[in-house]
């Protein structure tokens, strides 16, 4: 596939256009100003919404499934977020080489430099490492684009000097973002991945209930997505993704799936 580049999309142009509509009306006639005023605060509740919306495409591209390709060769891809952690991610390592089957770990950039060693045993079986952000934090929807900028940069240059893979994917902190996102990814030649289906496994413990989510979006194409980092834990204390992974990988196998990390499937 082509290197990432930036234009603006169809909600930003028509956005720009709002706010040139705005500014002639009240140019034209002041006592438009609360029409013109009401409009741009609308425009701006859709922006708004786009980027809470983290499988939406209004903002620009977005993997929220593979691409045609790798639906036709049945291809699905596990996505692991939040890690690595030295107490879960081994033990997922152990799963997936069990079942032959590979993931994406969209790691965080300080952890990674805490446990380098884990994210080149990542790459060593045969993952991807990829890029979600350098300290994950809550308010990254918010920041700018030179914060961003420095966001993503940093985790760029912590993931591919201790993995020795320079991600090619970035997920966004929650999947919530804003419209000066998708320049700073074109800058650093990244694409945005968000996810076909969830199980909310860092809100529940209940592993079955996150299991039952899982399996019903299983199909060619899904992008299916997981945590090794901030897990929720069982009643037992058992990291759900631990307790979750094995019978997911089973439906997987027994629907003729394959799993893919997303760098394969861009091929």
């Amino acid at each position: 596939m082509p290197e990432p580049t930036w234009k603006p999309g169809a909600l930003l142009r028509a956005s720009a256009g709002v706010h040139l509509l705005a500014l002639a009306a009240v140019l034209f006639d002041a006592g438009l100003w609360p029409w013109a005023l009401a409009a741009v605060v609308l425009n701006h509740g859709v922006i708004v919404f786009a980027g809470l919306w983290p499988r939406s495409h209004w903002l620009g591209p977005n993997w929220t499934r593979l691409p045609a390709p790798a639906r036709a060769r049945r291809e699905i891809a596990l996505t692991i977020d939040d890690g690595p952690d030295p107490a879960v991610t081994p033990q997922v390592l152990d799963l997936l080489d069990r079942y032959a089957a590979r993931a994406t770990f969209f790691c965080v950039g300080d952890k990674a430099a805490r446990h380098p060693e884990l994210c080149r045993e990542l790459v060593r079986r045969g993952h991807a490492v990829e890029n979600h952000s350098q300290h994950h934090r809550h308010h990254f929807s918010v920041t700018g684009p030179r914060s961003m900028l420095r966001e993503l940069q940093a985790a760029q240059d912590t993931l591919a000097r201790v993995s020795g893979q320079r991600p090619l994917f970035f997920r966004a902190p929650a999947g919530l973002r804003n419209p000066f996102l998708d320049p700073v990814l074109a800058r650093l030649g990244l694409r945005l991945a968000s996810w076909s289906v969830r199980g909310f496994d860092t809100r529940t413990g209940d592993a079955a209930r996150v299991a039952r989510k899982l399996s019903a979006g299983l199909r060619a194409g899904a992008i299916v997505l997981l945590h090794d980092g901030n897990a929720a834990r069982t009643p037992q204390g058992v990291p759900v993704i631990l307790e979750v992974l094995p019978g997911l990988l089973e439906s997987i196998s027994q629907a003729g799936l394959r799993t893919v990390t997303l760098r394969e499937a861009l091929t």
